[in-house]
């Protein structure tokens, strides 16, 4: 699959996983591209 700029990647959680709280922090990472974090604000 081919992505191009401004596309969104929207993903969900199965049951049972808790909420995100401030200090949690969210990775994704692309291979042979890099690697993007973001944590959640107060």
């Amino acid at each position: 699959m081919t992505l191009l700029p401004g596309d969104i990647i929207a993903t969900g959680t199965p049951s049972g996983v808790s909420p995100m709280k401030p200090g949690d922090a969210v990775e994704v990472e692309i291979e042979r591209i890099g690697k993007l974090e973001n944590r959640v604000g107060l």
